[in-house]
């Protein structure tokens, strides 16, 4: 796993560098706050998409799984803590077969 989209919240403090420290090389951060961000489309080197669900709104949260669904880019869904997010990564069969620290936990 190399890279990750991240779709919601505003700032993301720590968040990179713990999904850093997990194995993903890349992490392209979206906030999502505004509506023209609908229209956005998912990088091409995206190897996963994390969307944090407590910082958008739902429409934004379909229009990207239904791009995610066409391009065959998966998704894992967590709330804006650090917890969430890793519990989230682990249960991704997605994420842990492609991502060695997640493997070994």
């Amino acid at each position: 796993m190399s890279s990750l989209l991240v779709i919601g919240g505003d700032k993301l403090g720590t968040i990179p560098v713990r999904l850093k420290d997990l194995g993903f090389q890349e992490i392209v951060h979206i906030d999502g706050r505004k509506v023209k961000m609908i229209k956005k489309e998912i990088p091409e080197n995206v190897d996963l998409i994390l969307i944090l669900t407590d910082f958008i709104n739902h429409n934004l949260a379909k229009k990207i799984k239904d791009k995610a669904a066409k391009k065959s880019v998966p998704i894992c869904y967590a709330k804006r803590s650090w917890c969430a997010i890793y519990q989230s990564l682990s249960n991704c069969e997605h994420a842990c077969a492609h991502c060695p620290m997640l493997k070994n936990s």
